[in-house]
């Protein structure tokens, strides 16, 4: 049995479930989030909590198990208290500004400004010229935007200058001997 499948979701208070057929929707204080379920796993709904139930212990119900729990309970943190990435940027005169809530500009030493958009959903905040966090209430979201910026500029080996996730180790490389 899939330890982390059977595993029960408990549902807050101020959260809605709302189950039809395959279609499970979660609504929240902060938003509503809908998935649908693959074919041959079930969600019940049960005094405040919900349970993930499969019908065989074929290869594939086993597989989509567990990842429906976590599907579904990642549906109920997000609604409730949503999702943070944390980005930093590393390199003399690269930095970001905030041009509001959805939308930032990066130099990022580049001969040009680079201006990234918001998908919906999504909140950028800006903590100092360096620092920036990545808001939302779908947690794939919010991680693919937060890749998305780290794309414009991944962080180098030999000097460590670009994007990078908040406490992230660059493997650094040593730079060609000098005589």
């Amino acid at each position: 049995m899939s330890r982390i499948g059977k595993l029960p979701i408990a549902v807050p208070s101020g959260v809605d479930v709302a189950i039809e057929g395959p279609k499970v929707t979660v609504k929240g204080p902060k938003g509503t989030l809908s998935h649908t379920v693959a074919a041959p796993i079930i969600v019940e709904q049960s005094d405040g909590v919900l349970d993930v139930k499969r019908p065989d212990d074929e290869r594939q119900s086993k597989a989509l198990h567990g990842l429906t729990r976590t599907l579904v309970n990642n549906m109920v943190v997000g609604v409730t208290d949503g999702y943070e990435k944390k980005l930093e940027i590393v390199g003399v005169g690269y930095r970001v500004l905030s041009k509001g809530p959805t939308q930032l500009e990066f130099q990022l030493g580049y001969s040009h400004p680079i201006t990234f958009n918001a998908p919906e959903g999504i909140t950028f905040t800006v903590d100092g010229p360096t620092r920036l966090g990545v808001q939302g209430i779908d947690k794939q979201l919010v991680g693919e935007v937060a890749a998305n910026i780290r794309k414009l500029r991944k962080p180098e080996p030999y000097k460590g200058k670009g994007v990078r996730y908040a406490g992230e180790h660059i493997r650094r490389k040593v730079g060609k001997a000098g005589k």
